[in-house]
């Protein structure tokens, strides 16, 4: 699973940026984390990461954890590539199904 997260530093975290850097790298690596961009940005946020995860749970791990150190918060959203893309556009442009079940009646 791919991820995308857009990261708020905190005043502490900025403090900490050497250490901070470090540990979510080995917090990140523990979870099985592959980190396949980082750019610091100007803005609202601080920086932006693309992610690879084994799974959603890893990810929450991950961003539980950096919250809990007081580094500062993390804005998470799934990433798609364009195959996932085509096949959620194949299904969103089926005509709904029609229910075959019995319809229940009301006293």
């Amino acid at each position: 699973m791919k991820f995308v997260l857009l990261v708020k530093v905190s005043a502490y975290g900025a403090k900490k940026f050497r250490e901070r850097g470090s540990r979510a790298k080995a917090m990140a690596d523990s979870l099985g984390l592959k980190v396949l961009f980082m750019c610091y940005t100007q803005g609202e946020y601080d920086l932006v990461e693309g992610i690879e995860a084994p799974s959603a749970e890893a990810m929450l791990a991950h961003t539980t954890w950096y919250a809990k150190q007081g580094y500062g918060t993390m804005v998470t959203m799934p990433a798609h590539d364009v195959t996932v893309m085509r096949r959620a556009d194949a299904i969103a442009s089926r005509p709904p199904r029609q229910s075959r079940g019995r319809t229940i009646r009301r006293r």
